[in-house]
């Protein structure tokens, strides 16, 4: 009988990526995979350790796995694997410990675990290694999109943030093998895809047959069987008008650029040892909207970071009204043991974040509206990707190349059923905007 498998994810884009290889992996070897709920064989926890809180989410939720089945093999992997190792290897209720580069390792651990029953680990000196461990995944289960990942590791060390010690330096993963990736995730029916990483921007610096972020973005637009093409998080220091220039000749680009501001206040930008100052962010917004149709600029802000005055975040308010993104996402600053900014002096106060993130927050639904109402009465094309209920009714639901979601009403076929649009593209007019959807 096949051992039963589950598998929880915490954390980003990148993580979620890396446990969909580990589930794919698993399934090839005979594995069935099952509901994080009591019952499974083997627990597989893709932990989180960017703020203090994911360490405690990532803590629980591996000793809840041990509750679910006392029997069960518990394997904490990724981030908070590779920087608490060392002390959750002397965790009873964990039995396996894989740190990051060493994801590949997970069957040949499970393996060594049940033939012996001694505990198991897989991990190296992450701030050592300038190999890039090329995992994969093959097909995209019920999705129309699939995120890939092209690059690992960061060399930025912002102040506040602890993933270059978690993820270790720059590594890209070779051009051929992203393409092969791609190709058989397209071959599978696939139509979008995400081009992600740690620090995407990057890609290509620790190479050395000169590819970059747009080379790899060129190959992905001749793939048959790919209609769109995303991107994760971009730097705004790499984002020069030489590189939009080239990204705007790419067919299949969408024009939804997400990128990181975290301040709109240069004093904060330089405490927390960010690469570029507001002038530098303001031209590459200005550089997208000369050479793409109205992309749509999503961005993220810290709230209340060390030292932040009244005059800093007010400067910062005002640069976010000024550059009139499509969506902000705000996170209250968090302080991460570990990291230079946890020291810094003048920590905020948590009534203090909550009241700018409230402020930010209130903008940002403003400005997402008058964004999509733009789009009343414009055809636009929404790739399909799953039915809803939503107040009663039925919708299928998708995104546009500007990632506007929309809610379309069921349609019916030549013989009077109703259509399967899931993975379909459609050509929708939207006629209003309800709770952030075209709709």
């Amino acid at each position: 009988m096949a051992k039963k498998a589950a598998l929880h994810n915490l954390g980003c884009k990148v993580n979620s990526y890396e446990l969909e290889s580990a589930e794919q992996q698993l399934l090839q070897h005979g594995y069935e995979i099952v509901p994080f709920a009591p019952g499974a064989d083997i627990y597989v926890i893709n932990t989180c350790t960017v703020t203090n809180i994911a360490d405690r989410k990532s803590r629980q939720m591996l000793r809840r796995a041990k509750k679910m089945n006392p029997d069960a093999l518990v394997v904490a992997m990724g981030c908070y694997a590779q920087v608490k190792g060392k002390e959750l290897n002397k965790d009873d209720a964990i039995d396996i410990v894989i740190g990051n580069n060493k994801r590949g390792e997970l069957l040949r651990a499970l393996q060594l675990y049940e033939s012996t029953g001694v505990k198991q680990e897989a991990w190296i000196d992450i701030n050592r290694t300038n190999v890039y461990e090329n995992i994969s995944i093959d097909h995209v289960e019920e999705h129309t999109r699939a995120f890939v990942k092209i690059q690992d590791g960061c060399n930025q060390f912002c102040s506040y943030c602890i993933i270059p010690y978690a993820r270790g330096r720059v590594r890209s993963r070779n051009l051929p093998d992203i393409i092969r990736e791609i190709q058989s995730i397209a071959d599978s029916g696939c139509r979008e895809v995400v081009i992600t990483g740690i620090h995407v921007c990057s890609y290509g610096r620790d190479l050395k047959d000169g590819s970059d972020l747009v080379s790899v973005l060129k190959a992905v637009d001749q793939i048959e069987g790919i209609e769109r093409i995303r991107l994760g998080s971009l730097e705004p220091g790499s984002m020069t008008e030489e590189v939009i220039r080239e990204m705007s000749s790419m067919k299949k680009l969408c024009p939804h650029f997400h990128l990181s501001l975290q301040s709109g206040c240069d004093r904060t930008l330089k405490r927390m040892n960010r690469k570029y100052d507001t002038e530098t962010f303001r031209k590459v917004c200005e550089n997208l909207r000369r050479y793409f149709d109205d992309p749509a600029l999503t961005t993220d802000i810290i709230t209340g970071f060390p030292g932040e005055t009244d005059e800093d975040f007010e400067e910062c308010r005002k640069f976010v009204e000024e550059i009139q993104f499509y969506e902000t996402h705000i996170f209250p600053y968090s302080r991460r043991e570990g990291t230079r900014a946890a020291s810094f002096p003048d920590q905020i106060t948590e009534a203090v974040k909550k009241e700018r993130s409230r402020v930010l927050l209130e903008m940002n639904a403003k400005a997402a509206e008058r964004y999509l109402k733009r789009y009343i009465g414009v055809p636009v094309e929404i790739l399909i990707e799953e039915k809803i209920e939503k107040d009663g009714k039925t919708y299928w639901t998708g995104h546009s190349t500007h990632y506007q979601k929309a809610l379309i009403p069921p349609h019916m076929d030549e013989s009077g059923k109703e259509a399967d649009l899931r993975n379909q593209m459609i050509t929708f007019v939207p006629e209003s905007v309800k709770d952030g959807c075209l709709k």
